[in-house]
């Protein structure tokens, strides 16, 4: 036997060598690993939260990177869920907090519009038929690697548990959400 069965325990060997950490919270997910991703992506930055507003506040100077990491080509996308539509609606009822999904939603918009229009920074809404799906699964990719959340019934997005994914080929965890946030994309709204 080459590898006694103690060592073979412990090696990610199969499908699950993609997951990288996973949290029981979102808000378990140390600030220093959001900045570390987002400060070493350099094709792609696709932030497919529905309200994607903790940005703002968790990763330090955040406007100023996103500012760099445009300037130096990487492509920043933001997908958001409507302020206005049903499904924010719907969505704010159930969760009942002060800070209201579509308040979330407006605080992201205001950060956006202050970094005014940068060349490969753009931002849409997810349609209308995909928002029940957008609202319950966060993306967060960053080149080869993704933060996902998957939302609980009643919980904020803070509160449901996340998974720290890289990529490791072409049909594993990472590709499966990538693809469910691409495929939200392709039928999102630009925000005018």
């Amino acid at each position: 036997m080459l590898w006694p069965q103690a060592v073979k325990d412990r090696i990610k060997t199969g499908d699950d060598r993609e997951l990288v950490q996973s949290y029981p919270y979102r808000s378990a997910c140390p600030s220093t690993v959001w900045g570390e991703l987002v400060e070493a992506a350099t094709d792609e930055i696709f932030l497919s939260g529905y309200t994607n507003y903790f940005f703002w506040t968790q990763v330090p100077q955040f406007a100023e990177m996103l500012k760099r990491k445009a300037g130096q080509g990487c492509r920043v996308r933001f997908l958001l869920g409507d302020p206005r539509g049903e499904v924010t609606s719907q969505r704010e009822a159930i969760e009942d907090v002060a800070l209201t999904v579509s308040t979330r939603i407006r605080i992201t918009l205001e950060h956006l519009d202050r970094l005014g229009p940068i060349e490969g920074v753009e931002a849409r809404y997810s349609s209308a038929e995909d928002a029940v799906s957008h609202v319950s699964l966060s993306v967060f990719r960053f080149d080869d690697e993704a933060l996902v959340t998957p939302h609980l019934a009643r919980l904020v997005g803070h509160d449901s548990p996340m998974l720290h994914l890289r990529r490791h080929g072409s049909s594993g965890m990472f590709a499966r959400f990538a693809d469910h946030a691409e495929e939200l994309w392709s039928h999102a709204q630009s925000i005018g």
